[in-house]
C-alpha cells in the first residue's frame, strides 16, 4: 500500500505538470473547447496507461532474465526523478502559446504518447522504480498503470476544462514558479520509498 501511494503521487506529479500532453490538451480546449477535445482527451487518458502496461510488461521479461539489471535500472530511474524534479522546480516561467492545429482524434492522441519523450521516461522511470526483484511483476505493473488510470483523468481534466484559467495564471510568473517548486517536492517525496528500499539492498543487508 506504501509503495501505491507513493506511485499515486508520482503520477499526479509528473501528470498534471507542464509537458507536451497538458499543452495540447490546455490549448485545444481554450481555441475548440472541451466538447470538441473530448477524443483527444481521452486518447491521453487511455492511451498513456496502455503505454506504461506495455513498457512495464517489456521490464518485467527483461528482469526475470537479468534481476540484477533491475536494481541498477531502478538506480538511473531515481537519479532521473531526481533531476527531473530539479529541472521542474527550477523552470524560469514561460509563456504558453496558443495552438493553430485542429484537435487530435482519439488514435492520434494515443499515438502520440509513443514519440513523447516524456511520457516514455514517465513510463520507464515508474517501472524502473516501483517494481520489485520478488514482487510479482504483473500485479506490480498492474498498479502502477491503474494509477496512471486514476491520475490521468483529473490531472489532464483539470488543463481541459480550466484550459483559459490555466492560461491567465501560468502567465503570471510569480504562480507559476511557486506551482513548479510545489510539484519538484511532491515528486522528491514520491521516492522516498524507493531510496529505503536501495539503501536496504546495497547496504542494510551488508551490515
Amino acid at each position: 500500500m506504501e509503495i501505491f501511494i507513493a506511485v499515486l503521487f508520482f503520477a499526479f506529479s509528473t501528470t498534471i505538470t507542464p509537458g507536451p500532453n497538458n499543452v495540447m490538451i490546455m490549448s485545444s480546449g481554450v481555441n475548440y473547447g472541451v466538447r470538441a477535445s473530448m477524443r483527444h482527451f481521452l486518447g491521453i487518458c487511455l492511451g498513456f496507461p496502455l503505454m506504461v502496461l506495455l513498457v512495464g510488461f517489456g521490464f518485467g521479461v527483461v528482469f526475470e532474465k537479468f534481476p540484477n539489471l533491475h536494481q541498477l535500472i531502478k538506480v538511473v530511474g531515481v537519479l532521473y526523478l531526481l533531476w527531473l524534479a530539479w529541472h521542474i522546480a527550477s523552470a524560469e516561467p514561460k509563456a504558453i502559446k496558443r495552438g493553430e492545429r485542429k484537435p487530435f482524434n482519439f488514435w492520434q492522441a494515443a499515438a502520440f504518447q509513443w514519440v513523447n519523450a516524456k511520457a516514455w521516461m514517465m513510463a520507464s522511470g515508474a517501472v524502473a522504480a516501483y517494481t520489485t526483484v520478488h514482487g510479482n511483476p504483473v500485479t506490480e505493473v498492474l498498479a502502477i498503470t491503474l494509477a496512471f488510470l486514476l491520475m490521468a483523468f483529473p490531472c489532464v481534466g483539470i488543463w481541459l476544462l480550466f484550459g483559459r484559467l490555466l492560461r491567465k495564471l501560468l502567465a503570471n510568473s510569480v504562480f507559476q514558479r511557486v506551482f513548479n517548486v510545489t510539484m519538484g517536492l511532491i515528486l522528491v517525496a514520491s521516492i522516498v520509498p524507493v531510496l529505503q528500499d536501495l539503501w536496504q539492498f546495497y547496504f542494510a543487508r551488508s551490515a
